[in-house]
């Protein structure tokens, strides 16, 4: 996949498991932790519009509709709706999907407000730029979308730096993701053929994965997670390791369960 099907010019999309300790003592997802997903995409799609730092001035409108349980999927969706001079707007989805049924339940929606700060404001005139007349969808038509998530600094290493452990669970939870929903089966992870980084992910850049189901067996799925970081100031995005990661599909007793694999 080349840098061109990486052009993200529209919504912003960030994907997430509901494990136990984001839950609730309900077994759904913890209303703060929900928000807190919302306020990351928002962050993310302001900075992408903008190249500038932003911090969240307010939301409103939040309503929940339908819960996230444990074991879904959760995606997140956020696009810019408003700009002014020196704040815009973000409106965020949050989607549940069964990863098992494929069934998607909308959860929540609402909008964040986000205000510019910083140098870089200034050095690009103190305003930011308008919201465009026409939107595009991310260049890839595919079923493999690009997941994201925002590098905080208890994500690094002492070097500053993304830890290459965390980049590994996030690929290892992009290939989980991709997997589920190719066979739409309980799926575990098998093992690893190869991982490469090519380059480094400082705090505050943005990590993409890229994951994309490459090869089938009984059982089994070869899946291709590749790895990108993305510098919100510049614009710029560059790929920074790869990956194949072995999925298997496996029944309640956690046995090898055959389906009809097609990639």
């Amino acid at each position: 996949m080349s840098p061109d099907h990486l052009v993200f010019s529209g919504p912003t999309r960030l994907a997430d498991i509901v494990f136990p300790g984001d839950a609730n003592h309900h077994g759904t997802l913890f209303g703060g932790t929900g928000l807190a997903h919302m306020d990351k995409v928002a962050f993310i799609a302001a900075s992408r519009h903008g190249h500038v730092d932003f911090v969240t001035a307010s939301c409103e409108r939040i309503d929940f509709n339908a819960p996230a349980k444990i074991g879904d999927i959760v995606e997140l969706v956020g696009s810019v709706v408003r700009v002014g001079r020196k704040s815009l707007s973000v409106e965020v989805d949050m989607i549940a999907e069964g990863p098992l049924s494929g069934e998607r339940r909308h959860c929540s929606r609402g909008v964040f407000n986000m205000v510019a700060i910083g140098s870089h404001l200034k050095a690009r005139g103190g305003t930011l730029p308008p919201l465009p007349d026409a939107v595009t969808c991310i260049k890839d038509p595919d079923t493999h979308p690009a997941m994201v998530e925002i590098v905080f600094p208890e994500k690094t290493s002492h070097y500053g730096s993304l830890y290459g452990g965390n980049a590994l669970a996030a690929m290892g939870k992009a290939a989980f993701i991709a997997a589920s929903r190719h066979c739409r089966k309980t799926v575990v992870m098998a093992g690893s053929t190869r991982v490469d980084f090519t380059s480094h992910i400082q705090s505050g850049e943005v990590v993409i994965t890229v994951p994309r189901v490459i090869a089938t067996g009984r059982s089994s799925m070869r899946v291709e997670v590749q790895l990108w970081a993305e510098n919100l100031h510049a614009d710029e995005r560059r790929q920074c390791g790869a990956g194949e990661f072995i999925m298997v599909a496996i029944d309640e007793d956690h046995r090898p369960l055959s389906f009809n694999g097609v990639v």
